[in-house]
């Protein structure tokens, strides 16, 4: 009954026990709130000192003037309050402090309106300046902790029964109560109830902004915690599908998926086995590291995106996940580039890495496949099959990037394209129909350029 209450009130219930860069995250966004905090506070008490300023003067006490003492006072505590903001040093104690200090203060200058204009004490309980209670309160939700609203509300509440108790005690107990409210409004009369409303009223306040703040709380540490998820899965799937399935209109479900005209290209590590065989696990992971923090950088320059890793191997795809015009083209490009980094870069174990590419270019299918429990979001289809199955050719051939004449059609002619060469038809294991292959190097490298392009990668791979 408890729980349910609570979770009715306040929000579904969060985890107790916060991951660290969840608290971090939190913590952070606090901090920056009670920046924002410091500084409309200094803007009250600008405004307060600016209205006093401007406002007529009437009979006064000259010899007594706690007004602008205690807005100086104000002042520099909040100067003080708002440098610690910005060091991040604002400790719990001194927060609550703090808040204690907000109310305070403005009770004090709130009770020295009588002395100031040589009233009877009964005067300052008219003063609007009571309103801003509900500004200090209010200004405490910023930073999502209604631990601090309730100190304020209540601080404001018992000072506001303080200032009414010492009316009672200055002015001779009863003698100023008055039941009629024509002449509390005309008079320094008191009227009990209506001190009573403004009391209720900053603890109601008091009240449901807490509740609001930790229904907040609870939804911002919920947003958080898969705003951080989403960064996350980014790292393990690229950013465009962790984008795709975070911002999915519904749950996306097994089978969902569109079919669209994209280029698929699959790459493999030549004798990636031998090598795994020569290298200790620590060494073989600092190699792949290598390796696909170079590809990664090429595929993402052409508008690639790495749909699925397999080992050494990449699936990447071009207008399937986001839109590109020239996907064929900027495939065989990314095929190009991987090449040239293959011809030239020399990895941690002392040998190059050769890669083979197979290309396709069709309709294919995106979407998830698995099960309700376990999806993979992955690209799917003949066409997709095709691009993978020219891969493993490559050894036939003793080529490296193998196209189909889709892919040749749809890329076109350009100038930093070299010749395509014909390899004839195949039938690609698993089809009946003959499919026509065709193979591209790149243009081979003078030993200048390939000593500078050799450097270019290096280069960037240790910055």
């Amino acid at each position: 009954m408890r729980s349910t209450l609570g979770a009715f009130l306040f929000g579904k219930e969060t985890d107790a026990h916060l991951p660290e860069r969840v608290q971090a995250a939190i913590e952070k966004q606090q901090a920056e709130s009670e920046k924002l905090i410091g500084w409309v506070q200094l803007l009250l008490v600008t405004i307060f000192a600016s209205l006093y300023a401007i406002s007529p003067t009437t009979a006064m006490n000259d010899d007594i003037r706690p007004v602008p003492w205690a807005l100086g006072l104000y002042y520099l505590f909040t100067l003080k309050r708002l440098a610690l903001a910005y060091r991040n040093a604002l400790t719990n104690w001194f927060l609550t402090l703090s808040v204690i200090a907000d109310i305070g203060l403005l009770m004090v200058l709130i009770w020295s309106f009588h002395i100031q204009y040589m009233q009877p004490a009964s005067f300052y309980l008219k003063a609007p300046t009571v309103m801003y209670v509900f500004i200090f309160i209010s200004l405490r939700s910023l930073r999502f902790d209604p631990r601090y609203i309730l100190i304020a509300g209540g601080t404001a509440a018992i000072g506001w029964i303080t200032l009414t108790g010492y009316v009672l005690w200055s002015e001779g107990g009863t003698s100023m109560i008055t039941r009629d409210y024509v002449t509390y409004l005309t008079s320094n009369s008191l009227l009990i109830g209506a001190e009573i409303d403004k009391i209720i009223a900053i603890i109601l306040v008091s009240a449901v902004l807490a509740i609001a703040v930790m229904r907040a709380k609870r939804s911002f540490i919920r947003a958080v915690g898969d705003e951080i998820l989403a960064r996350d899965l980014s790292r393990f799937v690229s950013p465009e599908i962790a984008d795709r399935i975070t911002h999915a209109k519904q749950q996306i479900k097994p089978g969902d998926g569109e079919a669209v005209v994209a280029t698929v290209m699959f790459t493999d590590i030549e004798g990636f086995s031998g090598i795994s065989e020569k290298l200790g696990p620590k060494e073989l992971a600092t190699m792949l590291n290598e390796y696909f923090t170079e590809t990664n950088a090429v595929i993402t320059r052409f508008g690639g995106v790495i749909t699925q890793f397999e080992g050494d191997a990449m699936l990447i795809t071009y207008n399937a996940v986001k839109p590109d015009s020239d996907h064929a083209l900027n495939a065989i490009r990314t095929a190009l580039a991987i090449q040239e980094i293959s011809n030239t870069r020399i990895y941690s174990f002392g040998e190059k890495l050769k890669t083979r590419c197979g290309i396709n270019s069709g309709e294919i299918v995106i979407g998830a496949i698995g099960s309700e429990d376990r999806l993979t979001f992955t690209v799917h289809g003949d066409n997709v099959n095709i691009a993978a199955r020219l891969e493993a050719l490559n050894k036939q051939y003793d080529t490296y990037v193998l196209a189909t004449e889709d892919t040749v059609q749809t890329c076109g002619d350009h100038a930093d394209i070299p010749e395509w060469t014909p390899r004839g038809e195949v039938t690609v294991r698993g089809r009946e129909t003959p499919t026509r292959v065709f193979s591209i190097s790149p243009a081979p490298l003078s030993d200048q350029n390939a000593a500078q392009a050799a450097s270019h990668v290096t280069d960037k791979v240790t910055s």
